[in-house]
């Protein structure tokens, strides 16, 4: 069962439809991928799971059961508008917010200074936030986004302000949650992320649902059945001829071959099919990017 379930939510504002019929369903230990573009819905979704806003119709369920006040405790949500008070130091704040989130306060400060060392920044403990790069807040607010343990992580483009080594270090921590049971659900435009870190997604559009489903799968049902073969040796033109090439790149110790292959041929056929004058180093299916399938869903609908 899943951990948390959106069932047939819609949601309207003076005339506007935000979400239409959404259904969707995040499960325990995994990265779910809640993706679309601006004005889609998805921070209207949001608002409802954080019981911020009501849905007009449908229901938001945890663990099998309706989603109540009491089970806030259990949700931590990175927001994209970060909330930190600029002139508080960093140290006090985190502990502060920690303890809203029902920390003792000896808990508070000892989670709190874990994940200062953890992410290597004890030294900003007494700055204030105003004092920090916009990178350096959103390390706090994660902080403070985990710090009790919830058993369900939203968070809001949360790479946002971080330079390629920094997201980096959140990418690692965000799969240290998953390894943790975790849910987590990711609302961000970067594709490579969702690549990299989500087991399933769903993108909504225009306040719908418009493909769902585990990433991996999704990526194959938008392939075109092309296959990639890094190869050594050589290809004579008979050869060539009988396979429907569309690309072929020569290199210093191995070619690149791009083939089209028919609608039920499978990459074993192909490998039978290949002369014996070259030696296979790979052999694959290319898949569509995420972000190629985020724009032609988009652009369909």
């Amino acid at each position: 069962m899943a951990y948390l379930e959106v069932d047939h939510v819609s949601k309207h504002y003076s005339g506007h439809t935000a979400l239409d019929n959404v259904s969707l369903s995040a499960h325990e230990g995994r990265i779910f991928g809640l993706l679309g573009p601006n004005g889609a819905g998805k921070s209207s979704l949001i608002r409802i799971i954080n019981r911020i806003t009501a849905p007009d119709r449908g229901e938001v369920r945890l663990e099998g059961k309706p989603l109540s006040k009491e089970d806030l405790v259990h949700i931590g949500y990175l927001p994209e508008e970060r909330g930190l008070y600029p002139k508080m130091k960093v140290g006090e704040q985190a502990i502060y917010l920690a303890r809203l989130k029902g920390l003792s306060k000896r808990d508070a400060q000892l989670r709190v200074k874990e994940w200062f060392e953890r992410l290597e920044i004890t030294s900003w403990w007494d700055k204030r936030v105003e004092e920090l790069s916009k990178g350096m807040q959103q390390k706090i607010q994660f902080i403070t986004t985990v710090v009790h343990e919830p058993r369900l992580l939203i968070f809001d483009e949360p790479f946002s302000g971080f330079d390629p080594v920094n997201a980096e270090v959140l990418k690692r921590e965000i799969l240290a949650l998953k390894q943790r049971g975790a849910t987590l659900i990711l609302s961000t435009h970067n594709m490579q992320s969702v690549e990299e870190l989500c087991d399933d997604i769903a993108l909504i559009n225009r306040a719908q649902v418009v493909l769902s489903g585990q990433t991996d799968q999704v990526r194959r049902a938008h392939g075109s059945n092309t296959a990639r073969i890094v190869y050594e040796g050589t290809l004579s033109t008979d050869s060539l001829e009988q396979l429907q090439v569309l690309e072929q790149t020569h290199h210093d110790r191995h070619s690149l071959l791009r083939l089209q292959l028919t609608p039920d041929e499978s990459l074993r056929s192909l490998i039978e099919r290949l002369p014996h004058t070259i030696s296979l180093q790979s052999i694959e299916l290319e898949y569509p990017s995420m972000h190629d399938i985020f724009l032609s869903s988009v652009q369909d609908q």
